[in-house]
């Protein structure tokens, strides 16, 4: 393999994060490697022009953004070249593992092959906040597991992953988050504590926000990412009926991990083994219900 491409849809930087511990081993191994912002308005190189085509998303309730779809919409057509599909996820559930579904499905629809599909859990952005060493131990796991994984991709491998009844339908409920979040977005304000210093409006993918007047207002185009509330230097954004579940400031990647008496009460049980499958063995993680 002579080079590689990741496209890339990250609000709040973890899935940024891991795009670019991949292209640090491709790089180390001899493979160029180009990462592409998926945003709005944004022009996208060819796939065809590339020997490794990945794309990496967050996982919005349990979809990938609506973003994601239209970057594919975009891309020309295929010549049945493997796309790998790269997730990041707040935890370790198999609800998750439908939430590439309907990306493989539109790609191979555009005429690409598609290799299989890899995720990796995160520090959440919204819902609550993670201790910092729950961050610190999230992160040195999914750097150890993206050691292990990136082989197969650049070897160009294929894998088959099972994904439940179940969890399908739960997906397809879901996704009504696509039509809602522009309309929830809409109720997103900022505060007094509010600056004006635009990093909200710099950041948003959907090019959603504009500031007016010195404060940011929210458009019809949102679909969740959280990188305004997110990113907020003042944690000056309020986000409507989703501000319960808030979340502010960069988690750090570097200190002393969580110890398992330390994991968070929410799915203990299910980040104890997720952590353990990667920290015991080189073995992929057990995801779980």
């Amino acid at each position: 393999m002579s080079n590689a491409i990741i496209y890339v849809f990250s609000g709040s930087g973890n899935t940024k994060r891991v795009a670019k511990e991949f292209a640090r081993h491709f790089e180390a191994d001899g493979v160029e490697t180009t990462l592409v912002d998926i945003k709005k308005g944004q022009n996208y190189p060819s796939p065809l022009r590339y020997d490794v085509v990945i794309v990496a998303h967050p996982v919005h309730g349990f979809n990938a953004p609506t973003t994601v779809f239209d970057f594919v919409k975009q891309l020309p057509q295929g010549d049945g070249r493997l796309v790998y599909i790269v997730e990041t996820s707040g935890e370790p559930l198999k609800l998750n593992d439908g939430a590439h579904l309907a990306v493989r499905n539109r790609l191979r629809r555009k005429g690409y092959g598609f290799g299989g599909y890899l995720r990796y859990v995160m520090p959440y952005n919204i819902i609550f906040r993670h201790s910092d060493g729950m961050a610190v131990r999230l992160w040195q796991a999914a750097q150890k597991q993206i050691s292990l994984d990136y082989p197969m991709i650049l070897a160009g491998e294929e894998w088959k992953t099972f994904t439940s009844p179940w969890t399908k339908l739960v997906n397809a409920v879901v996704r009504i988050e696509h039509p809602a979040m522009p309309v929830i977005g809409r109720g997103f304000k900022s505060t007094d504590q509010c600056i004006g210093c635009g990093k909200c409006e710099r950041i948003c993918p959907q090019q959603n926000i504009v500031i007016k007047d010195g404060r940011p207002v929210f458009g019809k185009n949102c679909v969740g990412c959280m990188g305004c509330a997110f990113s907020c230097p003042k944690d000056a954004i309020r986000t409507g009926i989703l501000n319960s579940w808030r979340v502010n400031g960069a988690y750090p990647t570097e200190g002393t991990p969580c110890t398992d008496e330390e994991i968070c009460s929410y799915w203990k049980g299910v980040y104890r083994r997720y952590f353990h499958a990667i920290e015991d063995q080189d073995v992929p993680p057990v995801m779980d219900k």
